[in-house]
């Protein structure tokens, strides 16, 4: 595939938009947003989890959620250079190009990436808790099925020697400003033993090229860890000899407040257990029938094996069935069978359990920037 087709590939609009209502629209968000799709939070957009209902495995591309820090940018794959530099080199800055970067040995892995404020919303509504942040429900998360090239293998192409401790990948999109403070582009350390370990420099997602939204013309795929490690527009990555910190380290993605050290606690990195139904919230649904309440859960930690549903506040809890297509770095569906005899207002709960033994908690430890929320969601129903 030239350059030319990937680029037009890359930006094609999704034919899934047709006859819906006009898309909304999100300062810096390229792709369409059918309001019935997404929730959107400023230059953010949150897949609305009822629209995944009758999707498969995988998140559609044009589905997927959007973080953004700004805005989007539109990169030509065929001037895009990925810059190695620091050092933790053994010699001067290192470029990469597009074309040699697919000419690569590549892996596939299917992964997912969340997020780390998602569900923060649930922080004031569930356990009445003021946050500050994006108000994200659920919806912040996704699971690809991403291609490209292990950054160990380009890490050793572009020399990187025994002293190197940590890495700065930062992204081409444009400086970010909190507070009327610059605090220039997106950036955060990666521990060099991660990078070694299952890091992906990305330029496929579900066996198209990269999205705009989503990181062309390369991105990191980081499995278990927290979005803000999953670098967009990769452009350069420093190779110190030297511990690296950003505000994406010290100020941003740490707990901070009662019960936290008053630096915050250290920067944030696996992602935690959750899970949610593929319902509206609220969801109606009629009394006297029976419904098939599908979800997902997914874990950080490794794939879920069980997962336990209530009808009744926790009161009586039933085995969901879990569905075969579980990867170990992806989500596990489930679904059961509920059939509510009597009308008014309901809460579902469902709860998992990974395979390292971790189950969800009733209750999420509070910080006030609204991180890692992984408490069992309190999922309104009204029956009718």
């Amino acid at each position: 595939m030239g350059l030319d087709s990937i680029r037009s590939s890359s930006e094609r609009t999704a034919p899934r938009v047709a006859g819906r209502a006009a898309p909304a629209v999100s300062p810096g968000i390229r792709k369409p947003l059918p309001p019935d799709l997404f929730a959107l939070h400023g230059t953010n957009a949150e897949t609305r989890w009822e629209a995944l209902r009758d999707e498969g495995y995988l998140t559609p591309n044009d589905l997927f959620f959007v973080r953004n820090h700004t805005a989007t940018p539109l990169i030509d794959a065929a001037t895009w250079r990925l810059t190695f530099w620091g050092s933790g080199l053994r010699a001067g800055p290192v470029d990469l190009t597009y074309r040699e970067l697919l000419d690569m040995p590549a892996e596939t892995v299917t992964a997912f990436v969340e997020c780390a404020g998602n569900g923060r919303s649930l922080y004031e509504t569930q356990q009445k808790q003021n946050v500050s942040g994006t108000p994200w429900g659920l919806g912040a998360v996704g699971t690809a099925r991403w291609r490209g090239v292990r950054l160990a293998a380009l890490l050793e192409r572009a020399g990187m020697t025994g002293a190197a401790v940590a890495l700065m990948p930062r992204g081409l999109d444009g400086d970010y400003a909190e507070a009327g403070e610059n605090l220039g582009r997106v950036r955060r350390p990666l521990p060099v033993a991660k990078a070694l370990d299952d890091v992906l420099v990305a330029y496929e997602m579900n066996g198209r090229p990269l999205p705009p939204d989503h990181g062309h013309p390369a991105r990191l795929v980081v499995p278990g860890w927290v979005g803000v490690a999953w670098t967009k527009w990769l452009g350069d990555i420093e190779v110190s000899a030297e511990p690296l910190e950003s505000p994406w380290s010290t100020r941003l993605y740490r707990m901070r407040g009662p019960g936290h050290p008053p630096e915050g606690g250290p920067p944030l990195t696996r992602v935690g257990i959750r899970s949610a139904f593929e319902l509206p919230w609220p969801a109606r649904l009629e009394a006297g029938r029976e419904h098939l309440l599908c979800g997902r859960s997914w874990s950080g930690g490794g794939r879920v094996v069980r997962v336990d549903v209530s009808a009744d506040d926790g009161v009586t809890w039933r085995p969901a069935r879990l569905r075969d297509d579980r990867e170990p770095l992806g989500w596990t569906r489930w679904d059961i069978p509920w059939a509510p005899r009597v009308a008014g207002e309901h809460r579902l709960l469902a709860r998992a359990a990974d395979e390292t033994g971790a189950t969800q908690p009733d209750h999420a430890p509070y910080n006030t920037l609204g991180y890692a929320f992984d408490a069992v969601a309190r999922h309104p129903v009204i029956v009718r």
